[in-house]
């Protein structure tokens, strides 16, 4: 039987591109969501119809890229771009990263004291090391599973827009017939861009195709074995397409299940996750509270370890490390440096003074900045036949690509403009 075509079930088929989608609604997302929410109500959901396709074709191209070459983004980047940029590029993304993990962390402690009463920075402690420590002892074909399983959480919030009674014709006026009004409702917008289609994902599908090909013995880079080609084709779209599919699913759950409740109640301002949950008890109920908890820790438990993941995949590739969550720290020990150091900074985050709402803005900033870069390099990469052989991308990938290339570059420049 060749490579990878027997029956299985959907759930198996699935992985790099579930677990991406599923992390890009971490507690900075989902705080992102509930803000637009509370704040405009049903009239920016339309913005998630538009990103959806543009988020699955760049985390396609960004899976094409390491399924066919057998290496990382950041190393095949290297290959294109002139070293002290791509390091550039690089510690930009650590800095984002490192940011969005203290604010993560803070917004799963602050979660499970609102469910517990107990301290939040104890829970922030504790979120944090175990995480670190499943990522540092737990061999990658048993953590990939346990994060396929921590998607669950997400529908969390899917079921908190079930059980409210729905405005539809209000709902899907929102989704088919644009709005912008004002510029705060501007700023909104870049910023749901910014949190949708963010650099840090791009790193880790990429990644993940590649630790994929080392799982299975039989595997190759598609560029040494392109008999295995259309079965891995197929088995990306689906995953990918299906997993940035949830992401966007469970966004526009957050958003219409704030519009919903904060917003028909005249609460607008919402800054952090665990905000948006403190405020949904008065008006919908300690249930839709513990709800809305429950998924700000599980997407945190998800998020966490793809952020600190992601920056160690980055900066070891442009150093020459060996990267990979499959080894044991001794055989990786760069690698897992920076997933240790990025965490414990997170930490640090949380307690210092800096304030975290302001973090995340500087943190969507810098993302926005270094996304453009990176996703031009991604479509000329994935275009050059010296790189992907007879694999380049399609047509169709390569205009979707570019297209999501310039919304975020206007993104970038919007951010910028409007503040």
């Amino acid at each position: 039987m060749s490579f990878r075509t027997r029956r299985v079930a959907l759930f198996d088929q699935l992985g790099p591109g579930l677990v991406t989608g599923a992390a890009d609604d971490d507690p900075s997302g989902i705080a992102t969501y509930s803000q637009a929410g509370a704040q405009f109500g049903f009239s920016l959901l339309w913005t998630l119809l538009l990103t959806y396709p543009l988020m699955s074709a760049v985390q396609l191209v960004s899976a094409h890229i390491g399924r066919v070459t057998g290496q990382g983004l950041a190393r095949n980047m290297r290959s294109l771009l002139w070293a002290p940029a791509v390091n550039m590029l690089v510690g930009l993304l650590f800095i984002a990263n490192t940011i969005n993990i203290g604010a993560d962390i803070a917004a799963m402690g602050e979660a499970g004291e609102l469910v517990t009463g107990i301290s939040g920075h104890i829970f922030t402690i504790a979120f944090a090391i175990g995480s670190l420590l499943l990522q540092l002892y737990v061999p990658y074909h048993r953590y990939a599973r346990l994060l396929k399983w921590l998607t669950l959480s997400l529908f969390a919030y899917v079921a908190l827009a079930l059980i409210l009674k729905l405005d539809w014709a209000a709902v899907l006026h929102g989704l088919f017939w644009p709005r912008i009004a004002g510029q705060d409702a501007v700023v909104t917008i870049v910023a749901i861009f910014g949190t949708t289609i963010s650099p840090y994902l791009f790193f880790w599908q990429s990644a993940q195709e590649v630790e994929d090909i080392a799982l299975h013995p039989e595997a190759r880079p598609l560029i040494d074995a392109p008999s295995q080609a259309e079965s891995e084709f197929s088995r990306m779209r689906i995953d990918t397409w299906f997993g940035m599919a949830i992401s966007n699913i469970v966004a526009l759950a957050i958003m219409i299940g704030t519009a919903a409740t904060l917003h028909s109640a005249g609460m607008t301002s919402i800054e952090t996750a665990a905000d948006a949950a403190r405020a949904l008890e008065p008006v919908a109920g300690h249930f839709a509270l513990l709800l809305f908890s429950i998924g700000i820790i599980g997407t945190g438990l998800l998020a966490v370890p793809v952020l600190a993941g992601s920056a160690a995949y980055a900066v070891s590739e442009t150093q020459g490390w060996r990267a990979s969550l499959e080894r044991r720290p001794k055989e990786a020990t760069g690698f897992y440096a920076v997933i240790a150091a990025a965490t414990v900074l997170g930490i640090v985050i949380d307690w210092s003074p800096l304030d975290p709402i302001k973090a995340l803005f500087w943190s969507a900033v810098i993302n926005g900045v270094v996304a453009v870069p990176l996703m031009m390099a991604m479509m000329i990469i994935v275009s050059r036949h010296r790189i992907m052989g007879k694999f380049t991308a399609t047509p169709g990938l390569l205009i979707s690509g570019w297209l999501a290339t310039a919304l975020m570059g206007a993104a970038a420049c919007a951010l910028i403009l409007v503040r």
